[in-house]
């Protein structure tokens, strides 16, 4: 699974584009476009992968991210309804010398750093995941409106974090970017069976030493954590069901109770039957 160039075309009537997606499909890709995005995540919560950076994201997420930097919602973490609210647009989008007026000094300084990702908390987050609500159900003049004070708040902010660190550059080659795809499709399609490490490496063209050095490069996790980590989220979908405990172990790919158990709680910090209580 190759990376996904998005296209995108702004709505009709309008210099920029508007999303409001909700979805329980956990398939995560990894994707780039040449345009600016904020991204608002109205319910869900799980992994993402932005740049170099790793992490997670919760309900309540604002990050504006800048053009051209790969990117995916790790959907592993992803339990139950999922929506976004996004925005989409070009940095010329009200044409090439907008950026160039002295009022938008701070926002030219906030574009640029949104090419390394940018993720903001406090009441930066509060007042932007309205407006952006607001946003989504408004049209013409009110709605630019609406874009240009959410660009207001966020250039003010200092409640803001860097994903990516502003010295380093990303070198994410068509061929690095196959090649994740790959290995996150695999695990993805088998990670209920045995997956040897020597298999992973094969389809990735590498060899093994190779192929630990890459990955750990690419996510920040050794493959194992990864795995680990992929199949005890999926274990929590299964624990949000009346499916029974060591029905969940083996259904998630492990071969062992003990050893799931004891997987689920280094990750989760308890253990799979603590974690359904509190469901109940």
């Amino acid at each position: 699974m190759k990376i996904e160039f998005e296209k995108i075309a702004p709505d009709q009537g309008s210099s920029f584009k508007v999303i409001h997606w909700k979805s329980e499909n956990d398939r995560f890709f990894w994707h780039q476009h040449p345009e600016h995005e904020i991204i608002f995540v109205k319910k869900g919560s799980g992994k993402l992968h932005i740049g170099n950076h790793l992490g997670e994201y919760a309900e309540g997420e604002v990050m504006f991210l800048g053009p051209n930097l790969p990117h995916t919602g790790l959907g592993y973490g992803v339990i139950g309804e999922h929506e976004e609210i996004i925005v989409q647009l070009h940095q010329n989008f009200l044409g090439q010398d907008f950026m160039n007026v002295p009022e938008m000094v701070k926002v030219k300084k906030l574009f640029e750093k949104a090419a390394f990702g940018i993720s903001y908390a406090g009441k930066t987050q509060k007042m932007v995941s309205e407006l952006m609500e607001n946003l989504s159900q408004q049209a013409g003049v009110q709605r630019l409106i609406s874009l240009l004070e959410i660009f207001k708040i966020m250039s003010d902010s200092e409640e803001y974090r860097v994903l990516n660190d502003p010295r380093s550059r990303f070198d994410f080659r068509h061929k690095d970017e196959d090649r994740i795809n790959r290995i996150y499709t695999f695990v993805e399609e088998h990670y209920t069976d045995e997956i040897k490490i020597e298999t992973v490496a094969e389809i990735a063209n590498l060899t093994v030493p190779s192929f630990c050095r890459y990955f750990k490069k690419m996510t920040h996790l050794t493959f194992t954590d990864f795995l680990n980590e992929f199949r005890i989220n999926n274990a929590c979908k299964l624990l949000h069901t009346g499916v029974p405990v060591s029905d969940v172990c083996f259904s998630s790919g492990f071969n062992s109770i003990s050893h799931f158990s004891k997987t689920f709680k280094q990750i989760k910090g308890q253990s799979p039957r603590e974690y359904r209580r509190e469901l109940l």
